[in-house]
């Protein structure tokens, strides 16, 4: 089937088509960088990348780009508090931002424009809005006149009167319509200032993505990314001023992914996304299959206080590798909220192991490194089935079919997870089938690895198990010298049929989170 895509702006999935034949703009809104980022932080670049991972495959030539907000009210005041200037203090949560980016492998961005680069293009921008009549200078601010687009609101599907209903707007009287939104604020003592025509300022939070956008993607971009908090004001905003000023649309697609929240909760993990004193966003929806019928629950309550507003680094990565929750990020489709807690990270790290020991048996059969392994990284150079046992590559193709299907199906993750566990127990099982254990055919070794590059080709779409896990005490000399004691008196045991004391060893070892198995070759351990 075709790829088809949700799109929030029609509310209907539709089938994939760009501006441009065979390339693909995306942009993604990223952080405002005043403090350290959050497990929150996470969600929408390992989304997004997962997303260009996927079309790359497909055959596209992708530009993503995500833009740092380095001048913003919360920079201002983290500065202020902690006596730093504003560009100290952004550049170094951008490295944070950076480090955390790396760690979760999302490395297929092509672009970060930071805001205080492209002022001049937000002036410009900001200029031929006023002059085609859609923005007006006020003591030394410019606002957006909403009243003169007519389709604004149609993202949030609200109109003008709906948005005011009970949400807090710039306080400013002489503002034409009290939902006018700031393009140009003047700046007040000490903080950042950029000369203007409309007197010493800075940019307002919208214009800066819309600038930054065109700049680099043009007037009319493919996707526009970000989280579904995002889509009032921020993203509506974006897209009235961007197709007020060039008479194009802004964005075909829309792409909005579910929020984090703590467990259960009905709060977003992380703080909110009012800006510049705009309305925070409420009652939008974006219509996911799996998510809530109201997603406005998905904004309510923000959890500024949870766990996950931690530092990434402190409150997860600390306990969890960075691979446990990438996958546990991809483990759900990318429009449905996320339950946050270390408890599903640690279930999802547990359900890793598997993946872990099957490349150990692997290398000891074969002698293939997983980790090493060259897979195609394109549907047209797909890893070949041909020439395997009928019954095995049968069961590959279906899981491959079943995995592109998924990711064609508006980028469900979520089903392609699911075709990398079964893949990994159909390789398990040729493994036993085969008693590739107690020797085995070299057509049945080549055959597994053929099935294994199949599996590298699929995760490596998915941006996981590219890399080998750090040991858990497993290399400590003293813990392995004890163990390969333990396991002798264990076969002693068995060799001797004392049935009792293997057991207890083997119970015992159970109780400390220590896997046995055993094969033709020998006993072998892994801590669980």
């Amino acid at each position: 089937m075709p790829l088809r895509v949700y799109n929030t702006l029609t509310r209907t999935k539709e089938d994939f088509q760009t501006v441009e034949p065979g390339k693909v703009s995306m942009y993604l809104c990223g952080p405002t960088v005043y403090k350290p980022a959050h497990i929150g932080h996470m969600v929408g670049p390992v989304i997004f990348d997962t997303i260009k991972k996927y079309l790359v495959y497909a055959g596209y030539d992708v530009t993503f780009v995500i833009n740092i907000t380095d001048v913003d009210d919360k920079l201002i005041v983290k500065a202020a508090e902690k006596g730093m200037t504003v560009k100290a203090l952004a550049d170094q949560m951008t490295a944070d931002y950076f480090d955390n980016l790396k760690l979760m492998a999302v490395d297929s961005i092509d672009c970060f424009p930071y805001a205080t680069d492209h002022i001049g293009d937000m002036q410009s921008m900001i200029q031929k809005l006023i002059d085609k009549g859609h923005a007006y200078p006020l003591n030394g601010d410019v606002y957006f006149a909403v009243e003169t687009d007519d389709d604004y609101g149609k993202l949030s599907n609200r109109s003008i009167s709906q948005m005011l209903a009970g949400t807090r707007v710039e306080a400013n009287d002489t503002k034409r319509n009290p939902a006018d939104f700031a393009l140009w604020k003047s700046s007040k003592p000490g903080e950042p200032t950029w000369d203007s025509p409309w007197g010493p300022g800075r940019p307002g939070w919208h214009i800066e993505c819309s600038a930054m956008s065109a700049k680099i993607l043009g007037e009319s971009i493919d996707i526009h990314g970000g989280g579904l908090d995002l889509m009032f004001p921020h993203h509506e905003n974006e897209l009235a001023q961007s197709e007020c000023c060039s008479g194009k649309p802004f964005a075909r697609y829309w792409l909005h992914n579910g929020l984090m929240q703590s467990g259960k909760g009905t709060g977003k993990v992380g703080g909110a996304h009012s800006k510049h004193g705009d309305a925070p966003a409420t009652g939008a929806t974006a219509g996911s299959s799996g998510s809530a019928e109201d997603p406005s629950a998905q904004i309510a309550g923000k959890l500024a206080g949870s766990a996950g507003a931690e530092s990434v680094k402190t409150a997860v990565f600390a306990h969890h590798p960075p691979e446990a929750v990438r996958f546990f990020l991809l483990s759900t489709h990318y429009r449905s909220p996320i339950d946050f807690s270390i408890e599903n990270i640690a279930a999802t790290e547990k359900s890793l192991e598997g993946f872990y020991r099957l490349f150990e048996t692997a290398e000891r059969l074969t002698g293939v490194n997983y980790y090493t392994l060259e897979a195609p990284k394109t549907k047209t150079t797909a890893t070949k089935l041909d020439g395997l046992p009928a019954e095995f590559a049968a069961a590959l193709s279906e899981q491959r079919a079943k995995f592109i299907e998924a990711m064609d199906d508006d980028f469900s993750s979520g089903g392609a997870v699911a075709c990398l566990f079964e893949i990994r127990r159909i390789l398990n099982s040729f493994i036993n089938d085969k008693k590739l254990e107690a020797g085995g055919t070299d057509a049945d070794k080549v055959a597994l690895k053929t099935g294994l590059t199949l599996l590298k080709e699929l995760t490596n779409l998915l941006g996981v198990l590219r890399t080998a896990p750090a040991k858990k005490g497993g290399d400590d000399e003293l813990a392995n010298g004890l163990m390969d004691l333990i396991l002798d008196i264990r076969a002693d045991a068995r060799t001797n049929k004392n049935w009792p004391v293997a057991d207890k060893i083997r119970n015992a070892l159970k109780a400390l989170n220590i896997v046995v198995e055993d094969s033709p070759s020998g006993a072998r351990w892994t801590r669980g």
